[in-house]
């Protein structure tokens, strides 16, 4: 297949470049050449860009406004034709890679797998299986809950026998679970350190949800390779995220689409009372972080409250507005660098990576609105929308 476009962002922070034809063969890339006249063109676009990678989303959610409540009483079947649904719209939207990161029953597993095997349409994924959360913590609805280390290990293992590829610790309280603070560290630093070395042993990246300060330090301490939320950091823990060449995934959607739709009445008192108090100092410490050099990794918590599977772009806006990164630095965060981070592919358009490609109807630079409307998605050199 050849695709031609009038530009090509190849997902690095290099300039984009111009009237190229790209040449896709077996599933990967075979070459980005000078767009040539006699040449037999199958598709064309205004833009192109690689496919989108999210590295923190949750297919068992649908967005709905009461997402824990709603999640406890499905049964394993709604929860297995929830994730299938929201993988397939999740690839249709332009995401070609996501890391989920929390899920019961080994559903997650199970879903990557019939992906792989090609039963069902979805991007290439990363599962971790059930979150590891102290007793009664944050997440225990998708969770398996541990007390001590000795426990934490085997909570790891027990994941890894499920099919787990990642892992996923509950550092500090959150949002979505009733009583559960975000500012208060749950899983304690002995429990978090058990848990990581043996993830590590087995070659498994772990991610930790962290909100409160304290929290992201123990988990940064204990050798997390990426911080989820992290939306209350300090100094001491931005120092740490430089130290230790630790991600940042802030997920910026997740309390932007609950305030959006804070006057709905549909979202639990608790659930929004939590998300004013972020919102109100997530932007400045992100946005510090960034300035501070924190590599900074796109992940939208897709499945939250109103955030759904099929608007991962909205976080690459937020990045923009938010953060003031420039439009190239969001794509490069929501593709290479998320792509660093969940370690399948490089996340770049190169000779040799896997064709993941989106055919845009204009260029990005004219707004990053154009990712959530794609001509075409090509996932592993095949068509899959348009």
């Amino acid at each position: 297949m050849i695709v031609r476009t009038a530009v090509l962002y190849d997902g690095t922070l290099n300039p984009p470049r111009h009237n190229v034809d790209v040449d896709i063969d077996g599933g990967t890339i075979r070459d980005i050449r000078p767009a040539a006249e006699g040449v037999r063109v199958d598709r064309s676009a205004a833009c192109i860009t690689p496919g989108l990678v999210n590295a923190h989303a949750h297919l068992e959610m649908n967005g709905e406004a009461n997402t824990a409540g709603t999640l406890t009483l499905m049964s394993q079947n709604e929860r297995m034709l929830a994730a299938v649904a929201n993988a397939t719209k999740t690839l249709r939207a332009g995401v070609t890679t996501i890391r989920e990161v929390g899920s019961s029953f080994a559903i997650a597993c199970n879903v990557r797998d019939a992906i792989d095997r090609g039963m069902l349409p979805g991007p290439r994924m990363r599962a971790a299986g059930a979150v590891l959360c102290m007793t009664g913590g944050h997440g225990w609805f998708v969770g398996r809950q541990v007390d001590g280390p000795w426990d934490a290990r085997k909570a790891v293992r027990e994941q890894l026998m499920q099919g787990a590829d990642c892992i996923k610790v509950i550092a500090t309280g959150g949002v979505l679970t009733k009583g559960a603070v975000p500012g208060n560290a749950q899983l304690m630093p002995e429990e978090l350190e058990a848990a990581i070395d043996e993830a590590h042993r087995h070659g498994l990246r772990v991610a930790a949800h962290a909100i409160g300060t304290e929290g992201i330090k123990n988990a940064l301490r204990a050798g997390v390779d990426s911080i989820e939320h992290g939306h209350l950091l300090d100094d001491e823990a931005i120092d740490l995220f430089r130290e230790r060449g630790a991600y940042l995934v802030p997920t910026l959607a997740a309390p932007a689409c609950i305030m959006e739709h804070i006057h709905d009445g549909a979202q639990p008192d608790f659930v929004v009372r939590k998300a004013e108090t972020i919102n109100a100092k997530m932007q400045e410490t992100i946005r510090r972080a960034f300035k501070a050099g924190v590599r900074i990794a796109g992940g939208s918590d897709a499945g939250t409250p109103y955030n759904f599977h099929d608007r991962y772009h909205r976080e690459l806006q937020l990045m923009h507005d938010l953060l003031g990164m420039s439009v190239q630095q969001a794509l490069h965060a929501a593709t290479a660098v998320s792509a660093e981070l969940i370690g399948l592919h490089r996340g770049v358009l190169e000779p040799g990576e896997p064709a993941d490609l989106l055919l845009l109807r204009h260029d990005i630079a004219r707004g990053l609105s154009a990712l959530g409307e794609p001509e075409a998605v090509i996932k592993n050199g095949d068509v899959v929308f348009g």
